[in-house]
């Protein structure tokens, strides 16, 4: 009975509105590694562009002709690792921040391992920007930008907590920075959260009154939102769900615009999970866990979007080594019923996703799929041409 009314208020339509159909285009077949893609406004002409970290370049490819530019090259001695874009200040342009020294064997020692850069952009930003480095602990691996109130916030989460070994020790700082109005001057910063260990991916979702922030990792699932001048406990509880580790996680929006939650599980794991509320509100005590599939194979790229107008999310998966079948790539999970998935390959064996992002890029109203690859040492968009 629960899996009725677990798939009940998720499905709004028992067929999509469009039927599936997706087009490759190759951007660079000479990516590295591909760490992690951010979307955004790079240039000011109103056209979303993909900004992609490699291993020792930030680059961006421009939108139309998706000629490659070089933001900062040779960063750190280490590889790069994250990135967060967002226009923060209304400018029609994109801020950027970037993470770096990519060692998370070394746990202890912030000046061999991390490192958060601000990127301070040129007159023109086909050329070099300028890096200005913050507050950082070791083991940088996840950041995004967050509303707090009426301006934006830098939310950076490590892997590891500084000085842990296996997962055990002091729990990881999930860092705050406010940005000054003269960027190149220190930043203030709060830790919001040490409780847990091992974090690997986080999600922002807009709410009541702002952005609510997700850290996913070893014990489960942590909720923050912000709340008379700072970071706390999310108002339906700190604990989203415990118990199970989590690779990666997305916040998704199901029928009558109720939230639910995406996971890759464990932490570059096999599973492709569902959390759906099913007698209540988005509440850990509420939510039903599915598993729509055990057969990925270091899951690293997650979305919850409607990209095909059902007026509800479907998911875009994808893994990055080839699981039991020899497959790897990119796979859209559709709902079609009560416990019932539609599953269409968006890529079959030619993208070993490390990074995953979705965006309309033409400005069609059908968003698009970009995803990067570490072993196929490619950078693709899957254009919507659903019909």
């Amino acid at each position: 009975m629960w899996y009725l009314m677990l798939f009940q208020w998720l499905i709004a339509d028992p067929s999509p509105s469009l039927t599936p159909h997706f087009e490759a285009q190759l951007l660079d077949d000479k990516v590295a590694i591909g760490y992690g893609l951010a979307i955004g406004d790079v240039d000011g002409d109103g056209k979303p562009d993909i900004l992609l970290v490699d291993k020792n370049e930030f680059v961006w490819y421009r939108n139309g002709d998706w000629k490659r530019f070089v933001m900062v090259e040779n960063l750190t001695e280490s590889d790069n690792v994250c990135i967060a874009a967002a226009d923060i200040n209304g400018d029609g342009q994109v801020e950027v921040a970037v993470g770096a020294q990519w060692n998370p064997g070394e746990t202890t020692d912030p000046v061999k391992s991390g490192s958060v850069h601000y990127l301070i952009r040129p007159a023109d930003p086909t050329q070099k920007w300028t890096p200005v480095r913050l507050h950082h602990e070791p083991t940088v691996h996840r950041m995004r930008w967050a509303k707090a109130g009426d301006r934006y916030q830098l939310i950076m989460a490590p892997l590891h907590g500084r000085g842990n070994k296996g997962g055990e020790g002091v729990g990881v700082h999930i860092i705050a920075y406010e940005v000054p109005s003269d960027p190149t001057q220190p930043w203030a910063y709060t830790v919001i959260d040490d409780s847990m260990h091992i974090t690997h991916n986080l999600d922002v979702f807009p709410d009541e009154h702002g952005d609510a922030v997700y850290i996913g990792g070893k014990e489960g699932v942590k909720a923050f939102q912000f709340t008379e001048g700072r970071w706390t406990a999310h108002r339906d509880g700190a604990w989203l769900v415990e118990g199970h580790s989590f690779g990666e996680l997305r916040i998704g929006t199901g029928k009558d615009s109720r939230k639910f939650l995406a996971g890759i599980e464990p932490l570059h794991g096999n599973l492709l999970t569902t959390y759906i509320p099913t007698n209540g509100p988005f509440k850990k005590e509420h939510l039903e866990r599915t598993v729509l599939t055990d057969q990925l194979n270091q899951g690293h790229g997650l979305a919850a979007v409607d990209l095909l107008k059902m007026g509800q999310d479907q998911l875009v998966v994808g893994w990055r080594e080839k699981n039991q079948a020899g497959e790897i790539g990119v796979q859209l999970y559709i709902p079609k019923g009560t416990n019932d998935w539609e599953v269409i390959w968006i890529d079959e064996g030619g993208m070993a996703c490390e990074d995953l992002q979705v965006a309309d890029l033409n400005g069609d109203g059908k968003p698009d799929i970009i995803a990067a690859g570490r072993a196929t040492n490619n950078l693709k968009i899957y254009w919507n041409k659903s019909h």
